[in-house]
């Protein structure tokens, strides 16, 4: 089992964030750097595939006059984001394994 770093793993780090809360584009940028570096210019792209692929959905609602777009983790984006997590753990299981010399 390979776990590729590209945008698999973007995809996992933003579907993550946002199963946690529905939240808006900026603070995702803000959660997702804590993890890994990203620019918004960057994510924004990420964060509208992801939306296309029917893994997240938005909503606008008014915060101090302006329109802010918030995002919610679908049901499609869980089993993805679970698949994802699944991978993980084995990935880093066998990692585990490699280190610890364990088989």
């Amino acid at each position: 089992m390979v776990f590729t770093a590209g945008s698999a793993l973007l995809d996992a780090v933003v579907l993550s964030v946002v199963s946690q809360e529905g939240t808006y584009g900026y603070k995702i940028t803000q959660d997702v750097r804590k993890i890994m570096e990203v620019s918004e210019s960057t994510l924004y792209p990420v964060l509208r595939r992801l939306q296309k692929d029917n893994y997240l959905e938005t909503y606008d609602m008014e915060y101090q006059g302006r329109n802010r777009r918030y995002y919610k983790i679908t049901a499609n984006g869980m089993i993805l984001l679970d698949k994802y997590r699944r991978e993980w753990l084995e990935f880093r299981n066998g990692v585990n394994e490699i280190l610890l010399g364990e088989k």
